[in-house]
């Protein structure tokens, strides 16, 4: 089955479904000596897992991994890095009845129609528990980011009709994110958010709502032109998620109601900055022309409501028959809580392989080697 690795210099497999065994996750390219250990992993791994709170899954796994290779000593070895996740909580009779009914909005029909088979417990591979995997890779790759002074933080912008209000979205930290259930650093949002979580949580339904990433301290120069351009790698490694509908930078689709004389960024002198140059305002969320302008990487991403629903559902079966449908099982009532450490994950990976990459193009010196 193709389609299951990301990156190009840095690479990250994984394997594994809902309710198997486990994952498996290798991670490929990784430079050696870098320090790392388990305990690297576990904070982005203890955002992601179930049963945070009451406004996620409550299906309860410690998602601890085992590193079975790449690491000698406490430092990576150059060797691909092994990681395996085992399941523990599964409650595979909780979909007996999906066996030939196909979900709406999920993807059991599609999987049928391109394998003619499919695993119906919790979806199978497309399932979002694939994305422990990720999530561990990409704290991988935020450790070596933060050897050249990149960070990523994600956050929460809107569920439903709440909308966060974030004056300046490069300010924004990791502690304040973390100060809520919710993941919106905008406390009076955050709480309206989580409200209207509960809400749709008893009425045995789910809400959608956005995510905003940002990426500070990626210096000019990075991408590779024509269809390998940062922002299209970064697109599609935000697209790959679970429920991603929708994926903009910078300005994104306001741009549409602007002229060039609003939406064009003036470069300025900027002493303070290895470069010598930034800009005025970053409509250009940081990339031009797909390579990075050394601004402010600013993301965001439209995330659809949890499709497993258990209240009734019209939907067909593999024989085409109507049939009425209640989903069982342990579903998130919103995904934005714990899609933010899989979204900065992603965005991780991409900046990590491309700063492999650009090395490698570039034929810089080592002094940035981890």
């Amino acid at each position: 089955m193709a389609g299951n690795t990301w990156g190009r210099l840095l690479k990250v497999t994984t394997a594994g479904v809902s309710h198997g065994p486990g994952y498996l996750c290798i991670v490929d390219g990784c430079p050696a000596g870098l320090d790392l250990s388990i305990d690297d992993l576990l904070p982005d791994l203890r955002r992601r897992r179930p049963g945070q709170s009451k406004l996620t899954t409550q299906r309860q796994e410690d998602d601890a991994p085992e590193i079975i290779s790449g690491i000698y000593q406490g430092k990576t070895d150059g060797t691909p890095i092994g990681l395996v996740f085992r399941n523990a909580d599964q409650r595979s009779q909780d979909y007996g009845n999906l066996v030939d009914a196909y979900r709406p909005g999920h993807a059991d029909f599609t999987f049928d129609a391109k394998y003619g088979r499919r695993d119906p417990r919790g979806g199978g591979r497309s399932s979002a528990r694939e994305t422990i995997c990720r999530v561990a890779a990409g704290a991988i790759a935020r450790k070596l980011l933060a050897r050249i002074g990149i960070r990523v933080v994600g956050y929460v912008t809107q569920i439903g009709n709440v909308i966060a209000k974030i004056p300046d979205p490069t300010k924004v930290t990791i502690e304040q994110v973390e100060a809520h259930p919710t993941r919106c650093p905008d406390p009076v949002a955050a709480d309206a958010m989580a409200q209207l979580i509960d809400s749709v949580r008893r009425d045995l339904d789910s809400i959608g709502g956005a995510a905003e990433i940002v990426a500070t301290g990626v210096p000019p120069g990075w991408g590779e032109p024509v269809f390998d351009k940062l922002k299209a790698d970064l697109g599609k490694a935000l697209l790959s998620l679970p429920a991603v509908l929708g994926f903009e930078y910078g300005a994104g689709f306001a741009a549409a109601n602007w002229r060039g004389s609003q939406n064009n960024d003036l470069f300025v002198p900027r002493s303070e900055r290895p470069w010598g140059l930034g800009t005025t305002t970053n409509n250009h969320g940081g990339m031009l022309g797909g390579i990075s302008s050394g601004e402010p990487i600013v993301m965001r991403v439209a995330v659809k409501p949890t499709s497993s629903l258990a209240r009734p559902q019209k939907t067909v079966n593999s024989a085409r028959e109507p049939v009425d449908l209640s989903t069982k099982g342990r579903h998130d009532p919103c995904l934005l809580p714990r899609f933010i450490p899989m979204g900065e994950a992603m965005v991780m990976l991409t900046l990590a392989d491309h700063w492999l990459r650009h090395r490698a193009v570039a034929g810089l010196l080592a002094n940035d080697q981890p």
